[in-house]
């Protein structure tokens, strides 16, 4: 089934408000996290919500996806350079599955040995 993703970032942000009701500390320690990084200014908002991506990606967090491509295509990210963002989280995550079947050979070796 195909996702709306305009549908989902509204019912999310609606369920987030919830949870900022319940517990403002959650929200506002969450947000100072995500501002954090832009006040030191060493990465323009773009390259920030493209590595964002790539995360969301690796995470598998459909709402780090919505949030994230609304927020890379309002500061001016192309479909390019979204695509190579992805193939950087592509890559590293083949990486890393690359790795961790070597320890996985490792732990089998030292269960036959």
């Amino acid at each position: 089934m195909m996702l709306d993703w305009n549908e989902y970032r509204k019912q999310l942000t609606t369920t987030i408000g919830d949870i900022a009701r319940t517990s403002p500390d959650i929200l506002r320690g969450y947000r100072t996290l995500s501002e954090a990084g832009a006040k030191t200014g060493k990465l323009d908002a773009k390259t920030r919500e493209l590595i964002a991506l790539a995360v969301a990606v690796t995470l598998r967090c459909d709402g780090c996806i919505t949030v994230h491509t609304d927020a890379a295509a309002k500061n001016g990210a192309t479909q390019e350079e979204l695509v190579e963002a992805l193939g950087v989280a592509i890559t590293v995550n083949a990486g890393a599955a690359l790795v961790y079947s070597a320890r996985t050979i490792d732990a089998f070796a030292e269960k036959k040995a």
